[in-house]
């Protein structure tokens, strides 16, 4: 969401921070997974060590974050499935194109209809949330995250049912199936064509959607061969919108964070499809294409920080990058080591959030958002983890917990998204 996905649904109170104790939590399913995941984001390796670890000698982070994973996919049990023909109002002829509003754009004050909005940047709309598929998007790319994560961890067989249930409305029931595309993404009102920027309503959340196919691929029960293959047609098509439509190729051009994310979301597809050598030139090339463009050789993000919320964005730029690192992993490019000629680094960009992140300095720059130093927490975690970044591993204990706690715990990646709508001054 991001950003929109995570806690523009509320999920700081899904993963609230339970009562603190570190009794193992009993995993009683009728359903284990029967190979490590083939993961993308996610290592799959260290989910099958934490499962083992909740099994003998769970931590108390392991266990608090475990407790709130189940408590959100419980929820995720009793509500849905939501589907794109859901929506009362659309621009498309046909409501399996998904569609959304334009995020910063306001009637205009002067004219009788609103007719042409106006951009506000960092404020969104009045009607954003309440239009479209947005947030019947949200919650259900959520809920296949929290669902399929819990089967893993628990293996209970209602969390994998309930998650592929969601699947199957969203993309493969010929009756409420997404097209595979983002022609009506953040279109502007008044008017009827979607924008590039749309397609980050994609990109952001994609990955998830993604290992949750591959956790479910590792032996969820009622997942079939059919619904493998479904997805897999589902995402080659959208594949080839996203690389060839002139709204993706304006996306894959863009040089800030939605740049950064529309390489990641095209990587992660080409990857879980077998596409390995498209995905490592697009992880290849962000070193280059993002990392030297986008940081400076002091750690900032000059496009980031020029905008109206820039604590928000140097995070979520962060973010994307991050996620490019920990596919990078899986294709043999290390983006934590490359230096640019300007000696910028990926660590130097988590490094230089550490003041602002720990308090130790006041944030300098004008934001509409209500600063969230935990907002860089799940960052130096992984800097800490995948870059042996000291300065973080001795930072990141001193950056308060998200409102909804730490799920590093339990999910290694980098999650973290400011609440959008954002909380503003």
């Amino acid at each position: 969401m991001t950003s929109r996905l995570r806690l523009a649904l509320g999920a700081a109170t899904a993963f609230a921070v339970l009562a603190a104790g570190s009794a193992t939590i009993a995993l009683t399913g009728v359903a284990q997974a029967a190979t490590t995941p083939a993961t993308v984001i996610l290592d799959g390796a260290k989910l099958a060590s934490i499962k083992s670890q909740l099994v003998t000698a769970p931590t108390t982070g392991q266990t608090r974050a475990l407790t709130a994973l189940k408590k959100a996919a419980d929820a995720a049990l009793t509500t849905g499935p939501w589907s794109v023909m859901d929506k009362t109002s659309t621009v498309s002829s046909t409501k399996h194109d998904y569609y959304s509003l334009a995020t910063y754009f306001w009637p205009n004050p002067d004219t009788a209809d609103g007719c042409p909005y106006i951009r506000k940047d960092g404020q969104w709309g009045p009607t954003v949330t309440t239009t479209g598929d947005l947030m019947a998007w949200a919650h259900t790319w959520q809920a296949i995250s929290n669902l399929t994560l819990a089967w893993w961890y628990t293996g209970n067989s209602a969390y994998a049912y309930r998650a592929e249930l969601f699947i199957r409305t969203w993309f493969l029931n010929s009756t409420t199936k997404m097209n595979p595309n983002m022609k009506y993404g953040q279109v502007v009102p008044c008017t009827t064509s979607g924008r590039k920027e749309g397609v980050l309503e994609m990109s952001q959340a994609l990955t998830q959607v993604l290992d949750g196919l591959a956790i479910l691929n590792s032996g969820a029960p009622g997942w079939t061969s059919t619904d493998r293959s479904g997805m897999q047609s589902w995402l080659s098509a959208y594949l080839t919108w996203s690389t060839t439509s002139s709204i993706g190729i304006g996306e894959s051009n863009a040089t800030n964070n939605h740049g950064t994310w529309k390489d990641l979301q095209d990587a992660a597809i080409e990857f879980y499809l077998g596409k390995t050598s498209a995905a490592t030139t697009l992880v290849s090339n962000a070193r280059a294409n993002r990392i030297a463009k986008q940081i400076d050789s002091a750690g900032k993000q000059p496009g980031e920080l020029s905008r109206t919320r820039p604590w928000h964005y140097v995070n979520f730029n962060l973010q994307g990058l991050i996620r490019l690192a920990e596919l990078g992993r899986k294709v043999g490019i290390n983006l934590w080591a490359y230096t640019a000629s300007s000696g910028a680094t990926l660590a130097k960009a988590v490094d230089w959030l550490i003041p602002y992140g720990t308090l130790a300095k006041s944030w300098p720059y004008s934001d509409l958002d209500v600063f969230d130093p935990s907002l860089c927490r799940d960052k130096l975690h992984a800097a800490a983890t995948e870059a042996a970044d000291a300065n973080a591993k001795t930072a990141y204990p001193l950056v308060p917990s998200p409102s909804g706690g730490d799920v590093w715990y339990v999910e290694p990646v980098a999650w973290q998204i400011l609440s959008d709508p954002p909380v503003q001054k």
